[in-house]
């Protein structure tokens, strides 16, 4: 039985990235390559190089590399893009205004041989768009997708560099797009300006993800709010911590704001509040009275 092998490739206009078969161990990071898909025969880049597939890794319904990329069918590509799509997309543009659809397009793509053009578009709910699938397939003879994608999806189609200068991540490396939490920018504090924690898209950041863990196991390490603690510095109900630094904010029973590093921490007096009380040194109960006296 033969070696079957598999590459990582990106391919499509939303960078799709996946595992494919190949029989051409000599492909490297960067190359172009005509691949199979779910979607049909397309162009693709390799982004790291074949590994050898053994059964338990055998996937049923990968694509596969057809071949390298020939400098006519690049250049063929090449063509479409800079002169077929504008004129594609002014075309539905118009149609799409002439059946006053509740759309927006966003980009079109062409899969190689151009026998399936796919249409991006946008809209807030489902859209009756069998008269336009039908002029635009009328006008092109190839077959038509309609594709309806989200603002994340939007982003990766139209918009290239993030705040921080590198291109966006979405467009590059990431494969798919989780959820990110408000949790995951409370946990990292930097800020919550939306505008500096959303990404192009308008949503949160997904770099917000990356470091979430390291983030939560720090969080596990620090006494939570409410926690009365006894330090080198004296004893006092948590306040607030600084996740990264490691540093714990605390009230005293004298009501003064004080900062101590975890290290700093002698023993936790008593556990964290289940509900809202009254804060340290209130009441002749208090733990922060017990304690000191």
């Amino acid at each position: 039985m033969s070696m079957r092998y598999q590459v990582t490739v990106r391919y499509g206009i939303l960078k799709n990235v996946e595992n494919v078969f190949t029989q051409d161990v000599g492909l490297r990071k960067g190359d172009k390559i005509v691949i199979r898909s779910a979607r049909g025969v397309e162009f693709g880049i390799v982004i790291s190089p074949p590994l050898e597939l053994n059964g338990e890794t055998d996937t049923p319904g990968m694509g596969e590399v057809l071949h390298r990329l020939t400098e006519e069918e690049e250049k063929q590509q090449e063509e479409i893009e800079e002169k077929t799509i504008p004129s594609e997309y002014s075309f539905c543009q118009e149609k799409i205004k002439e059946h006053n659809l509740p759309m927006k397009l966003a980009s079109v793509e062409h899969l190689l041989g151009s026998k399936k053009i796919i249409f991006y578009f946008l809209a807030k709910g489902r859209v009756d768009f069998r008269e336009l699938v039908k002029d635009l397939a009328k006008k092109y003879k190839s077959r038509i997708e309609m594709k309806q994608i989200g603002v994340r999806d939007e982003a990766k189609l139209l918009a290239e560099y993030q705040h921080c200068g590198r291109e966006l991540c979405c467009r590059t490396f990431l494969k798919n797009l989780e959820p990110v939490t408000m949790k995951m920018a409370k946990n990292q504090k930097a800020t919550l300006d939306p505008s500096k924690i959303s990404g192009r898209c308008g949503r949160l950041m997904c770099c917000l993800r990356y470091e979430d863990d390291a983030y939560e196991e720090m969080k596990h390490n620090l006494p939570k709010k409410g926690t009365l603690i006894a330090t080198t510095k004296g004893v006092g109900e948590v306040v607030d911590f600084d996740i990264l630094q490691q540093k714990i904010t605390m009230i005293s029973k004298d009501k003064k704001m004080i900062i101590v590093n975890k290290n700093e921490i002698l023993e936790q007096v008593r556990g964290a509040r289940t509900s809202a009380g009254k804060g340290c040194g209130s009441g002749a109960e208090s733990g922060c009275g017990k304690h000191s006296g």
